[in-house]
């Protein structure tokens, strides 16, 4: 079944979510974010669903970022898009069923963001994780808030200030990603593991996912909606998305 650009499956008891704009690595286009939001709607719908399971159309990016083919700097477009992406980003935490983010290439940006919103990690050993978003004068909007929780602060503030990538490896050292997996094997392992999951009861890992999200999208999340879009005002902003675009290095003047 096609929801906008996603494809949804019905496995059973497992929905499969693939994010299908290889052509643009699966950026979080407005297809995208209302496919996701679709499927996360019909796998609460359908009590038969017990997991959820998203991944990458291609074998080069699970999702490398937000869609900023068509970004403009008016005050307004930017409050607007802040405001629709990071609740979308939050979803998969809110989701009452549990959510395994099969990692298969490039998590970038907002992709790295909505593979930390579920509940799993499972990584090919071809993925590469990061925040890149300081390239373009700007920070994460969402994992700002949630980083340095599953890295500690040092790690979470190195990842943001430099925006350099990470290895599947090292994202499993550092407690993103529960494993790593040979790249054929990524869908096989994470099927596996959803199963296991579906086979528990369904009430008492409900409430395993409520307790231990207990507390997020608090006052911090309001705090990133307000503060963030203040970011895309800035010279060095305008500069970095338009050099992006450009394929050149940016000129920060500060």
């Amino acid at each position: 079944m096609r929801l906008g650009s996603v494809n949804f499956e019905k496995k059973g008891k497992i929905a499969l979510i693939t994010l299908d704009e290889p052509s643009k690595l699966n950026a979080l286009s407005a297809g995208i974010r209302q496919g996701v939001l679709e499927s996360l709607a019909k796998i609460e719908a359908d009590d038969e669903i017990r997991v959820g399971v998203i991944t990458g159309s291609g074998d080069k990016a699970f999702c490398a970022g937000a869609d900023i083919s068509g970004f403009n700097f008016e005050p307004e477009f930017v409050r607007k898009f802040i405001r629709n992406v990071l609740p979308f980003l939050q979803a998969p935490e809110k989701c009452t069923k549990p959510l395994i983010a099969a990692v298969n290439g490039l998590a970038l940006g907002g992709g790295f963001e909505l593979a930390i919103s579920c509940d799993f990690v499972i990584s090919s050993d071809r993925a590469k994780f990061g925040v890149p978003e300081i390239q373009l004068g700007l920070l994460p909007g969402f994992a700002i808030v949630r980083l340095h929780e599953i890295v500690g602060r040092p790690k979470a503030k190195e990842m943001s200030i430099l925006g350099e990538p990470i290895s599947a490896e090292e994202a499993c050292r550092l407690g993103i990603a529960l494993r790593v997996v040979p790249h054929d094997k990524l869908m096989e392992e994470a099927m596996a593991f959803a199963e296991k999951i579906a086979s528990k009861p369904r009430m008492a890992v409900s409430l395993a996912k409520s307790a231990y999200n207990r507390g997020l999208g608090g006052d911090e999340m309001l705090y990133a909606q307000d503060a963030f879009p203040f970011l895309f005002l800035t010279d060095d902003t305008q500069e970095g998305v338009t050099a992006f675009r450009e394929k050149r290095k940016p000129k920060f003047k500060d």
